[in-house]
């Protein structure tokens, strides 16, 4: 795009300096000439760079560090665009964080010194994996990602890009095929293994980690996947902190507010939240000294995340979008949604956590419908909406099947998985078309546009749901919003659902 400022000056490393003398803006302070890579990124998006980069950032500032710099790598055909941005910028990027009061704030990080597109050459990707200096490869791949089945949990072998990696001389291209290789040389270099750190939101990030590239490792070799599942340490984590997607408007807000053209700035809000299980074999950054809750279990952190703030976006965002609104803030404004929200958290997410150490709960999920309600961050419904079918498994559905065995309430949870079915239809209640991001939108939407006539339909398909639609208390709770999504609509759904307190 094309910035209206003429006052901007692009950002690079040169520019530093000037920006600084500006005084709007932090910059590095540290000599990123002498930061060494130590820690190994795939799947830098927006969220990496509003969280995990951001610690690294804080510690070089302090003076620690120099080791725990930051490669990043990419391998997917989208990754195309970051690999550009960062190397006209020198790595650089800029990171705003939108208060709700809608005070600004910004600050350039460094810490990415360089960044691999794996497709361009594999072999130097996995050369450098295998350098002895990196200690930690990270993960943020999506949900998605995993590569694992939804209901059994089983690792997926048969997928296409699978297959060609375990073929004999094949060039990996997966994140498994990369980070196995790497870890099949440095073994066989007598080079200790790296410790891989799962940053997504995954209940036992770690734990599932360790699943699929054992599982890949045993399917290229039997001893390499025995070697991976005791030798590659993979410690589970809860993050936290909504980033919505990079849009013109914040671009031209970075050039006007700060006269920086950043061809891909980050905004976030100020909430930030990271705990993280202290298994690190091969060293780690310190980590604590930036914030980081290093824990002996992350389980109740990650659950609280994943069934409260995770599952209530889900919530959020159907019966938002059908219902008209198409920011976050907006939907979360109205007093119906809200109050749902609340009731979906109290009596049933917050029944199946455990109590999490050092946390009030009860403040937590208030300031969960305060963060949703942030207007400055502009989180649209569309991001909240994308790739279902790889999030309500994963965060909604464990609260449903906890809810059933213990004898509780599954109305709200049920009626939130009515709202993906009817936004799955493809059209809003204005008879506006909605577009389905999701690797199953095909399958689903077909599903969905069947549901009128039989309207177990888009549950019955074992793949995402199991056996849930078998079960009588699920299925009527579901019908129920379901045919009330029909008739009167989504606020008059949610209204209907909101507890008499």
């Amino acid at each position: 795009m094309t910035f209206d400022n003429a006052q901007a000056r692009p950002l690079r490393g040169a520019a530093l300096g000037d920006i600084a003398a500006a005084g709007r803006v932090e910059v590095p302070t540290y000599d990123r000439s002498e930061v060494s890579v130590g820690i190994v990124h795939f799947g830098v998006g927006g969220f990496h760079r509003a969280h995990q980069a951001v610690v690294i950032d804080d510690l070089l500032a302090s003076g620690s560090a120099r080791e725990w710099g930051i490669l990043g790598v990419g391998v997917l055909p989208g990754d195309v665009a970051m690999r550009d941005a960062l190397a006209a910028q020198d790595g650089l990027y800029t990171l705003v964080r939108k208060h709700p009061d809608g005070q600004l704030d910004a600050r350039v990080i460094g810490s990415i010194v360089d960044y691999l597109f794996a497709p361009d050459d594999p072999e130097r990707v996995i050369e450098a994996l295998a350098d002895p200096g990196v200690r930690i490869v990270s993960l943020t791949i999506t949900e998605g990602g995993y590569n694992f089945d939804q209901v059994t949990g089983e690792f997926d072998s048969s997928a296409p890009d699978v297959q060609a990696d375990l073929a004999a001389g094949a060039a990996p291209s997966t994140v498994f095929g990369l980070v196995v290789e790497a870890i099949a040389r440095r073994r066989e270099r007598g080079i200790e293994p790296f410790t891989v750190m799962s940053c997504d939101n995954i209940q036992g990030n770690g734990d599932k980690a360790r699943a699929v590239f054992s599982t890949f490792a045993a399917l290229r070799d039997p001893d390499l996947g025995r070697w991976v599942l005791e030798n590659v340490a993979f410690p589970n984590s809860m993050v936290d902190r909504i980033t919505p997607v990079t849009t013109d408007e914040d671009r031209q807000l970075v050039a006007d507010e700060f006269g920086i053209i950043d061809v891909w700035p980050v905004v976030a809000e100020p909430f930030f939240q990271w705990a993280l299980e202290d298994r690190f074999p091969a060293g780690r950054p310190p980590y604590d000294e930036a914030g980081v809750q290093m824990v002996e279990d992350v389980e109740p952190y990650e659950l609280m995340k994943l069934r409260l703030l995770n599952a209530s976006h889900q919530g959020l965002a159907y019966f938002g979008y059908l219902a008209g609104y198409r920011y976050a803030h907006e939907a979360t404004d109205d007093p119906a949604i809200a109050a749902f929200l609340r009731d979906y958290m109290d009596l049933e997410a917050t029944p199946t956590l455990h109590p999490v150490p050092g946390v009030d709960l009860d403040v937590y999920k208030t300031t969960l419908i305060e963060r949703f309600a942030n207007p400055a961050i502009r989180d649209t419904l569309a991001r909240l909406c994308a790739e279902s079918s790889d999030r309500i498994p994963k965060w909604l559905l464990p609260v449903v099947r906890e809810r059933l065995a213990a004898g509780g309430d599954v109305r709200r949870s049920a009626a939130i998985v009515a709202s993906w079915a009817r936004y799955a239809e493809g059209i809003d209640e204005a008879g506006e078309p909605i577009h389905i991001v999701d690797r199953y939108a095909d399958e689903l939407t077909a599903l969905a546009q069947t549901q009128r006539d039989n309207p177990v339909a888009f549950i019955g398909n074992p793949a995402f749901f199991g056996d849930l639609a078998d079960d009588e208390r699920f299925r009527t709770a579901y019908l129920e919003a379901l045919a009330s999504l029909f008739e009167h609509g989504a606020l008059a759904t949610v209204r209907g659902l909101v507890s008499e307190r």
